[in-house]
Parts: C-alpha cells; sequence; structure tokens
C-alpha cells in the first residue's frame, strides 16, 4: 500500500513537472529582452515550482545549514552530487545567480533546453578536452567579473548514498587560475530523489554550506583534497544512518 502511495505520488508530481516546462519554457523566452538578473530570476521561477511540487506531493522538504558562509563575493561552489533535486533546487536557492558547466548535448531537450539556453551557462563539448576546459576559465572569468557564481561537481556524475566518486580537479584549476574561493555543499538529496529512480520519497534533504577556502598558496590537487575532505566528512554529519557501518 505505501508503495502504491509513493507511485501514485511521483506520478503526480511528474506530470506537473512535465506540464509546468512545457508552460514556463515559452513564457521564459518572452522575456529575453530584460536585463540578465531579472531574466535569471524569472526563469528560476520554475525551479522555485518544482522544489515546491516535490515538497506538497512528494513529501521532500529541505533546510540549510550554514547559509550565511555563502561569500558576497565571487565564489566558485563545488557540491556533492546524489540527484537531480540540487541542480534545481541551488538554482533558485543561492544568493547570487548560478552558471553551471554541463555538457552542451542538455541544450538540445526540447523546452527545458531551449529555456536554460537563454541564461549564462557554460555549455562544453568534453571531447574536446583541454580545450574544453580552457573554455570553461575564458567564460568563467567573464561570468565571475559579472558579479555570477561558477557551480560545478566534482564528482561529475550523480552519485548513490553513501557511496563516494573520483573527485576531479577542474573546480579546483578554475579557482586557482582565477584566484577565486571556493564554496564546498554536502547535500543527501540522493535519500528521497535516488539517482534513476521515478519514485520519490518524503524526507528531509539537508544543504550543507561549507565556509569558504582560499586558493592562495594552494596547488589545484590540494585544493581539492581541502574540499574533498569537507564534504566527505560533513556527509556524515548529515546523514550519520547512511555511514554508521564505518565506525564499527
Amino acid at each position: 500500500m505505501y508503495r502504491a502511495l509513493l507511485f501514485i505520488r511521483s506520478f503526480i508530481f511528474m506530470l506537473l513537472m512535465i506540464a509546468i516546462t512545457v508552460i514556463w519554457s515559452p513564457i521564459s523566452m518572452l522575456f529575453a529582452f530584460l536585463p540578465y538578473n531579472q531574466r535569471y530570476y524569472i526563469t528560476a521561477r520554475w525551479n522555485v515550482f518544482v522544489v515546491w511540487a516535490a515538497r506538497v506531493v512528494c513529501g521532500i522538504r529541505y533546510e540549510f545549514k550554514g547559509y550565511e558562509n555563502f561569500p558576497d563575493a565571487p565564489a566558485i561552489i563545488l557540491s556533492k552530487h546524489q540527484s537531480a533535486w540540487e541542480t534545481i533546487f541551488l538554482l533558485m536557492a543561492t544568493p547570487r545567480p548560478l552558471v553551471f558547466v554541463f555538457k552542451k548535448e542538455i541544450t538540445y531537450i526540447p523546452f527545458f533546453g531551449w529555456a536554460i539556453s537563454m541564461l549564462r551557462m557554460i555549455p562544453i563539448d568534453r571531447k574536446k578536452g583541454k580545450d574544453a576546459f580552457a573554455q570553461v576559465v575564458s567564460t568563467g572569468k567573464k561570468r565571475l567579473a559579472d558579479g555570477q557564481w561558477i557551480i560545478m561537481f566534482p564528482e561529475g556524475t550523480r552519485i548513490p548514498v553513501g557511496k563516494k566518486g573520483s573527485y576531479k580537479g577542474g573546480g579546483a584549476r578554475l579557482s586557482v587560475e582565477t584566484n577565486t574561493p571556493v564554496v564546498p555543499i554536502a547535500l543527501n538529496s540522493g535519500e528521497c530523489w535516488p539517482k534513476n529512480s521515478f519514485i520519490k520519497k518524503p524526507g528531509l534533504i539537508t544543504v550543507s554550506v561549507g565556509k569558504p577556502i582560499s586558493p592562495d598558496g594552494c596547488t589545484a590537487a590540494e585544493l581539492m583534497q581541502k574540499v574533498e575532505t569537507w564534504i566527505e566528512a560533513e556527509m556524515r554529519v548529515i546523514s550519520p544512518d547512511v555511514y554508521k557501518n564505518e565506525q564499527q
């Protein structure tokens, strides 16, 4: 009975998400003439609705821990990645507009891709290797100078609950090359919105924001090690039951 209820709630949520995407994408395009921050705000109302629907329909609540650690200055956000939830949530919830670094194929998705193409993101062709990273640095400097924040997921892809991916150094390299502090984020969204799962589970997602880490005096590898150490330690604080077997 409980699984049937979860399925029904998840199905209703999926229908709402599809409907708002089809409706909001063309609406967002109507405001392409507005200054960027206003355009970003209007587009992000899609995110607000989806997070609201996840709470009302699926029972997925959230809390911030350490929100005051977000600086009033340029920053590069390096976040744990367990679910699609944080890609939706963080875009609407951070103090400054976010610039995501993602594979360019996402811009080809009907409605969603069209709307996100209006924002100052950094779509890259991963096949280009070093040239792709050079594009991230070049465009990233411009975005940071314009007052936006860069966000990257150092594990590269969504990682199942309780697991740790291989932390890649792109975000740390960008920090060192632009002399911009990084802000680490730990979160446990996968406990409610599991990777590749249709079923969404009710519960509380904790988004924990660490203090900015300066790249001064660090190599990219050293900086990434600091980020990884903080995120993985904090994951065990916000999800103690998931990692309790490690302590035995």
